[in-house]
């Protein structure tokens, strides 16, 4: 785990080896410090002369200056490896987000991946900064400051020893009660961000049902439970204060009580005031090394967890994987499957498709309808390897799509969804999500195409025009057709829509249907729909039911021959509105 997370430190090295250098540099002067005063504070007793108490004096700014200096040069070292090795580290794992396949994201979840990017790696890093600092300093401290102890106390010093033994048992049970504690709580903070993330998504729902109420109790009891679990684990780390502080003071006591009656029983033989002011200095400086150590190891307690859930991210491999001879070409828009059926899970007691055998030519342009829950989405899904097939095979211009590279294959079939996405940015900024170098008029025949022109040239800005994140400021159908247009940049050789046109009237739908046929012939056309309307001109039309293809044909031959497409067409028309859903 410390290897793989060593490698996001990468160019900040250099601050990170620096750090402990300054670090060092300051626990030296610190340490010595002392020393030189105890020697002043015994030359003033045996009487010396003012030149000796400014040499000394002198010596102790300078040295109190070095200090400084290495401390400050220390935070800023510190600060910069610590900072850098954060961003490193979001990026890595931010990067390594990108390869996941659908599969990967539902097996971490979207709210629990934004609080490893976010809160887990700031426990990192704010452990990181202690290490390359305060871990280094306290030990360093600790040894010279025994160092000199000894030598400045004798058998004085043997108190220590005494005490460093209570402090480590503290410690470990306290971290080990914290660790199980820590685990489940990252667990819930995740559930925590999940309900916000809910929240925030429907918020249109929440107040359109007045659920506002309902939603707050909800995130009461999960934040609740959060900080349930945090206060006990602060209860248990508090302990490790009262014990370093009955430690310091205990020793303290000892030191002055004990020392005090050397010195005024051997007068100044084996210790003199100056030694026994350096001992109650050095005293304090090694259990201030060990309260900070323990705080070190608390923080590193947390930061264990969150390293763990960071390290679960960066060594999660993608279930799709590029072969190794990969295919780069496309030949042409058609598209088979052979006995194929899928589930989402290996655990799924079921599977959402089951032995499919379809075979479209390219060109060709197909409509899919069925009801809720018949696996359409799903289908296409295989078609540009979001997920791959459990059993059989899919092929794209001849070639099975497990053979492709996945950006080549990406890159010829272009997805429509009807919950589609629209980023901060002008409108021009989220076509060119299609294609990058478009030009000005490529964009335009596009939102021709798609039937986006008119209302984009409404807009006093036009195609210069900001939308808001998530599309908010267009409507739902002027969404719709912005992603429509962003595909048709692609110029692919396969082009999805799913149920990709709900949001537009039936005019504007034919239109675009039109539009397709006059335009991109040659392009292998596939229509999610829910009203038969969308699908009835498609060459053929594919009806699904439980993850099964029922039936495939024309409009005609299956308003003659198949009841489930002639019960939704006549319900449809029935009405008089072909918009019913």
């Amino acid at each position: 785990m410390i290897k793989l997370l060593a490698k996001s430190i990468r160019e900040y090295k250099k601050p990170s080896l620096l750090a402990p250098a300054f670090v060092s540099g300051e626990v030296i002067m610190e340490c010595i410090i002392p020393f030189i005063t105890a020697n002043l504070v015994n030359q003033i007793k045996a009487g010396c002369s003012l030149n000796v108490i400014l040499r000394y004096g002198l010596l102790l700014v300078v040295m109190a200056a070095l200090s400084l200096t290495f401390g400050a040069l220390a935070g800023s070292a510190c600060a910069t490896a610590s900072c850098g090795f954060a961003r490193n580290l979001r990026k890595d794992m931010f990067y390594k987000i990108q390869t996941y396949s659908f599969q990967n994201i539902d097996k971490f979840s979207v709210s629990s991946l934004v609080t490893r990017l976010t809160t887990d790696v700031t426990n990192v890093q704010n452990a990181y900064m202690m290490i390359v600092r305060t871990a280094i300093r306290c030990p360093l401290m600790l040894v010279f400051s025994f160092a000199m102890a000894f030598i400045m106390g004798g058998r004085l010093a043997c108190i220590f020893l005494l005490v460093i033994p209570i402090l480590a048992i503290g410690l470990a049970l306290v971290i080990r009660k914290t660790i199980p504690l820590f685990r489940r709580v990252f667990k819930k903070y995740d559930a925590l961000n999940s309900s916000v993330q809910e929240n925030i998504k429907g918020m249109r729902v929440v107040k359109a049902f007045v659920r506002e109420d309902y939603e707050k109790k909800k995130f009461s009891v999960a934040a609740e439970d959060v900080c349930a679990d945090f206060t006990r684990a602060e209860r248990i780390l508090a302990f490790n204060n009262p014990l370093m502080q009955f430690c310091m003071y205990s020793v303290m006591v000892f030191v002055m009580a004990f020392g005090s009656y050397t010195v005024i029983t051997s007068r100044g033989m084996d210790i003199d005031v100056g030694q026994m002011s350096s001992m109650l200095t050095y005293s304090f400086q090694i259990l201030s090394s060990l309260m900070m150590l323990s705080m070190v190891f608390v923080m590193i307690t947390m930061a264990g967890e969150s390293a763990e859930r960071i390290v679960e991210v960066l060594t999660e491999e993608s279930s799709l994987q590029n072969p190794e001879n990969p295919v780069m070409t496309v030949k042409d828009g058609s598209i088979d499957f052979e006995n194929v059926s899928f589930k989402y899970s290996q655990k799924a007691e079921r599977m959402a498709l089951s032995n499919i055998n379809l075979h479209i030519r390219s060109g060709e342009t197909i409509g899919i309808i069925g009801g809720t829950g018949s696996s359409k989405s799903t289908l296409i899904q295989l078609i540009s390897r979001l997920y791959d097939s459990t059993e059989g095979t899919v092929r794209v211009g001849g070639v099975d799509v497990r053979d492709y590279d996945l950006e080549t294959l990406r890159d010829q079939v272009a997805v429509v969804l009807q919950k589609n996405v629209l980023f901060s940015g002008t409108i021009k900024d989220n076509l060119r999500w299609g294609n990058k170098n478009a030009t000005d008029e490529e964009m335009i025949e596009a939102c021709k195409l798609a039937q986006a022109d008119e209302f984009i040239n409404q807009f006093p800005q036009g195609y210069d025009t900001y939308i808001e994140q998530g599309g908010s400021n267009v409507s739902g159908g002027q969404k719709q057709r912005l992603c429509i247009a962003r595909a048709l940049l692609k110029k692919p050789k396969i082009l999805i829509l799913d149920d990709s046109t709900s949001a537009v009237d039936t005019r504007t739908d034919a239109l675009i249907r039109q539009a397709f046929r006059q335009y991109i012939p040659e392009t292998t056309k596939i229509i999610i729909a829910q009203r038969t309307a969308s699908v009835q001109d498609a060459d053929r039309i594919i009806v699904m039911d439980g993850g099964t293809i029922n039936a495939v044909g024309t409009h005609e031959e299956l308003l003659q021959n198949n009841a489930i497409y002639r019960e939704v067409y006549t319900s449809q028309n029935k009405a008089g509105d072909n918009d019913v859903q």
